[in-house]
């Protein structure tokens, strides 16, 4: 990553200084992936998707001036009743804060975004500073017939933010940015009460400040909020130390029209069916989340990644469960298959990073093993605690690793990609500019149907390209190790035509297919939102998906809160 000259946009951005991501892409404007000091990034690129990066015409930003915006349908009154409640600088009309407010920034979002296509566009944006102003908001709705989708970053990417297109009602965008801060720590419990609008540096910085860590690090964490992990069950990268936000996630506070829902930070109880379970994923459909209590813990005393090669993807698969099974407690256990082991080095630099690894010595070193080159996977495997917890750890790994045909080849490469880790969002961005469409799908499982999931899902991308009639490619890893399985995820590109949408649709759904047939869950850590609800009864029953729209329906009946959102209703 680097700064480039800037890709100017016009528009401006009305309203409170709270930070958010550039209108037509992801991270921040002026920041970019680019290829030119990677020897072998574009001959990768043309081996795996025909695309040519030396030749291909490359799409300049946008505009926003080009763009059409459907107007606001907010009325005076309704203008007038919120500047009430948040003050009139912090109710926002204007078209750029709106468009901001619009989508999340999956390819889907990013291509009708670039396309000027806006079916439905939020009317009024709001900024209120705390939890007292959200319950007069959430008043407001009730009395003005209101739509209210709540809004953290903006990071989604499973459509969990959009407007329904059919929508009459005016819909109020509610940014949580200006509640963004570490209220309190009970340094005795290990615990934080925390804004639900704070992004994931503002957290860490201001925990790390007292010599504490929430320890959740997701790829989106430097433009995401805790509230926005809490609504979309968030993992981090560092979940098998500290767990999912699900287990992060000690008690909240959610607004709703009776009232504020407080839950306790209790250790553990037997109240009847989880109120919290039941918010935890719930995309802003039962109210609005504000204060979220989290389990924190010290700084560790030692924190390294390790890096290690595995001859084969199955290899690999078998040594993660392995350590899942011993007594090692690593915090990041990763393994990639072939293909993203290939992106990977070929993301480097010349005689830097991961690609120095494969020196002359360390391939005759495979090859005297017996190793194919071309099937080699690369491990990242991390550690955190005391030396003495640490280097115990080191050694418990690293012979499990030896057990299944592996070898460490050092942390250098885990310090590259521990300060790369949150980087990888912007190659989509850049395949974007040059033709291409690259988005993710990711899964969980039991052990015992991993790499026949693996297999199948890859299968089904490959039939998918070649019935849209595209080179296309599909890489995976694993991550987030449990007791009984993992998470697959996916990442898949080609090189699209006119119809990308419509592409992108037929690569989509096969993948997905390829999930529910083969024993996993429709998404690990995105949520549903409306991209992947037409899976949801597949995965959870019928009467499951309908107990499920029993809860909503029953708990926001004038369907007031982000309608459409997980059931599709």
């Amino acid at each position: 990553m680097t700064d480039l000259k800037p890709k100017t946009v016009s528009g401006t951005v009305d309203g409170p200084d709270v930070k958010h991501m550039k209108w037509w892409g992801w991270g921040v404007d002026g920041v970019a992936f680019h290829h030119e000091d990677k020897p072998a990034f574009a001959p990768f690129v043309k081996k795996v998707v025909g695309v040519d990066l030396r030749t291909a015409a490359v799409t300049a930003a946008p505009s926003f001036d080009d763009l059409e915006i459907p107007a606001s349908r907010t009325t005076a009154d309704v203008t007038s009743a919120l500047s009430l409640i948040v003050g009139e600088g912090n109710v926002v009309t204007g078209d750029m804060e709106r468009v901001v407010h619009t989508y999340g920034k999956s390819i889907r979002d990013l291509i009708r975004i670039r396309q000027g296509v806006f079916p439905r566009v939020p009317d009024v944006v709001l900024y209120p500073a705390t939890e007292s102003e959200v319950a007069k908001v959430v008043a407001a709705a009730i009395a003005h017939d209101l739509v209210l989708i709540p809004f953290g970053g903006g990071s989604n990417i499973a459509g969990s933010l959009e407007p329904q297109p059919e929508e009459q009602r005016i819909v109020v965008s509610l940014d949580m940015g200006r509640l963004d801060r570490v209220l309190d720590i009970d340094e005795d419990a290990g615990l934080a009460r925390i804004q639900a609008g704070a992004q994931g540096p503002d957290i860490e910085e201001q925990l790390n400040a007292k010599g504490w860590t929430l320890g959740h690090f997701p790829d989106s964490f430097t433009h995401s909020t805790l509230g926005g992990w809490v609504a979309t069950r968030s993992s981090g990268m560092q979940s098998d130390k500290f767990g999912d936000i699900a287990d992060i996630t000690r008690g909240l506070r959610m607004v709703r029209p009776e009232g504020v829902v407080v839950l306790r930070a209790v250790p553990s109880t037997s109240t009847g069916p989880s109120i919290r379970e039941m918010i935890l994923g719930s995309e802003g459909r039962l109210g609005v989340i504000t204060e979220v209590t989290a389990q924190v813990h010290r700084i560790p005393e030692k924190r390294e990644i390790q890096a290690y090669f595995f001859p084969t993807w199955a290899a690999g698969l078998r040594a993660m469960q392995a350590i899942s099974e011993s007594d090692a407690t690593p915090s990041i256990t990763r393994v990639s298959n072939e293909v993203e082991t290939e992106m990977s080095l070929a993301t480097s630099k010349a005689s830097k990073g991961i690609s120095a690894l494969l020196n002359q010595g360390v391939q005759r070193f495979m090859k005297l093993k017996g190793w194919d080159l071309s099937k080699i996977c690369l491990s990242f495997i991390g550690y955190e605690g005391s030396d003495e917890h640490v280097d115990r750890n080191e050694k418990l790994v690293s012979k499990i690793v030896k057990k299944h045909g592996g070898f460490g080849v050092g942390k250098g490469p885990g310090v590259l990609y521990d300060q790369k880790k949150f980087d990888t969002p912007y190659l989509r961005d850049f395949f974007l500019d040059h033709g291409g469409a690259a988005d993710v799908s990711e899964t969980a499982a039991p052990w015992s149907k991993l790499l026949t999931l693996s297999t199948e899902v890859t299968a089904a991308a490959k039939r998918a390209f070649e019935k849209i009639g595209v080179q296309g490619v599909i890489m995976g890893h694993l991550s987030h190790s449990y007791h009984t399985g993992a998470c697959l995820y996916f990442t898949f590109a080609f090189e699209h035509g006119e119809d990308a949408l419509g592409q992108y649709d037929v690569v989509k759904r096969a993948i997905q297919d390829a999930f529910i047939a083969e024993g996993g869950t429709l998404s690990h850590h995105h949520g549903v939102g409306v991209e992947h609800s037409p899976w949801l009864e597949a995965d959870v029953s019928a009467p499951g998906a309908a107990l499920m729209q029993g809860l909503l329906d029953s708990a926001d009946p004038e369907r007031h809160f982000n309608p459409g959102k997980i059931t599709g209703r």
